[in-house]
Order: C-alpha cells, then sequence, then structure tokens
C-alpha cells in the first residue's frame, strides 16, 4: 500500500467512527472494557490531535502538547471531526519522509499515518458493531494491518506473559500474505514475511486474522492447524492497551 491509501484509511474510517456515533454515544463498546462510543470517540479525538501535533512537528523530538477539556456529549462529534481533518490535512501535506516523532520504526511521516491508519481502522470496526452497524475491512488494508501488527505490536509484551513455546504461521486466504512469527532470545519473537510451517498455523480471510489478532475475533473463527495452546499464547502476548 502507500501513503495515499493510508491517509485515505483514516479519513474514511475516520467518518465510520462519527457515523456509529451519530447512530448512539451510549451503546456499550464490547472490546474496549467498560466504555461507550463516546469514550471511544474521546480516545481517538485525542490519539489524532496528539499525532497532528507529531506530524506538524518537523522534528523527532517528542513535542509538548495541550490536552483538551472532553466536550459536552452535544458537543463530541463536531470534536472529532475536526480532529480527523487535521490529522488528514497533516500527512496529506507533509512529504511522507519528513522527521518526526514516533515511538516505534522509522521517526517519520509515512509510519505514523500507517499507524493511524490502522489504529483508526480497529476502532471504526469496534464502534460500528457497537451501533449494529456492518463493519467491514478490506482485504488488502487488512493484510497490510497484520503486517504492521506483527512487526509493531509484537515486540510489546504484556508483563507476566509466558513464553509462546513455539512458532507461528499466518496464511491470508482470500489476499496474498504470510508471515512466520518464530521464538527469539527471552520473550522476542522474530517476524519474517515467508510461507512456511510452524507450530501452529492461523488460516483465515485478512480481515479476520487481524481482528483474531487484536483480540477482537476468538481464535476460533479462523482455521487453526496444530498446536493450538501456541496460537493462544502468542494471541495473549502482545500489549495492546
Amino acid at each position: 500500500m502507500q501513503h495515499a491509501d493510508f491517509v485515505r484509511a483514516i479519513e474514511f474510517y475516520g467518518a465510520e467512527i462519527a457515523r456509529a456515533a451519530r447512530v448512539s454515544l451510549d451503546a456499550p463498546v464490547r472490546a474496549c472494557g467498560s466504555w461507550r462510543i463516546a469514550d471511544v470517540l474521546w480516545h481517538m479525538g485525542e490519539v489524532h490531535r496528539f499525532w497532528t501535533a507529531m506530524a506538524v512537528s518537523g522534528t523527532t523530538s517528542r513535542a509538548e502538547t495541550l490536552r483538551d477539556e472532553r466536550p459536552e456529549e452535544m458537543d463530541m462529534i463536531r470534536w472529532y471531526e475536526d480532529g480527523v481533518a487535521q490529522l488528514v490535512s497533516a500527512v496529506s501535506t507533509l512529504p511522507a519522509d519528513q522527521p518526526c516523532w514516533t515511538w516505534a520504526g522509522p521517526q517519520n511521516i509515512a509510519w505514523l499515518t500507517r499507524r493511524m491508519a490502522h489504529e483508526t481502522t480497529v476502532h471504526a470496526w469496534d464502534v460500528a458493531w457497537a451501533a449494529g452497524l456492518r463493519p467491514e475491512i478490506s482485504a488488502e488494508l487488512a493484510s497490510d494491518g497484520i503486517d504492521e501488527f506483527l512487526f509493531v505490536m509484537t515486540p510489546l509484551v504484556r508483563e507476566g506473559q509466558p513464553i509462546v513455546g513455539g512458532s507461528v504461521h499466518l496464511h491470508c486466504t482470500d489476499i496474498e500474505g504470510e508471515w512466520l512469527v518464530t521464538p527469539g532470545d527471552g520473550l522476542d519473537m522474530v517476524v519474517t514475511r515467508e510461507h512456511k510451517k510452524g507450530s501452529v498455523a492461523l488460516r483465515g480471510s485478512a480481515s479476520d486474522l487481524l481482528l483474531v489478532l487484536w483480540r477482537r475475533l476468538p481464535l476460533d473463527l479462523v482455521e487453526v492447524i496444530g498446536d493450538s495452546s501456541v496460537a493462544e499464547r502468542f494471541l495473549l502476548r502482545s500489549d495492546l492497551d
């Protein structure tokens, strides 16, 4: 996927979050603990504004940001939409290779934009389900989301998690995309893009695999071949909070 594709994903799925909020601000969001849709709106509005500030700073040092006060719920959707618009404007006009602060990976606008595309997409899926809508994630975006998850989120280990104890092969069945995740030193896992047998294989549509990785869907919604206990430990491994 290209930089412009990630910008369009932020814009499209950002609007999907607002669409769900117009259905209900009060609906509980199952994937986000005790949050309602209004809480996801507030969270994503803050996230978008924070990364806009990082994008326009032009430096790899973390910029100082001022946190908005939480709007009244009657103003929440408009406030949120303003934040999406600011982020889209920033990342669509700045050069993709312009330096900016990030917490992992390359320190540039391209990394930030890709991260925000996938963050926004997954939360759009969360609130769409909560609002009774039918959320969809394109296979191309979902496959890239799996790749981003494995390289960016897998190194973030939840405290107290046991070692995975084996390797995991992931295989998209509706679009190109295969990965092997193997144990490294200690709790580290090494990710490669290849077709190779692991202790367990997870096969399914790119969207289903992505949502299983993000712990939005249960493991049994994809095909599991091999040692399912390895898959279960792997899926509990990443710190997604």
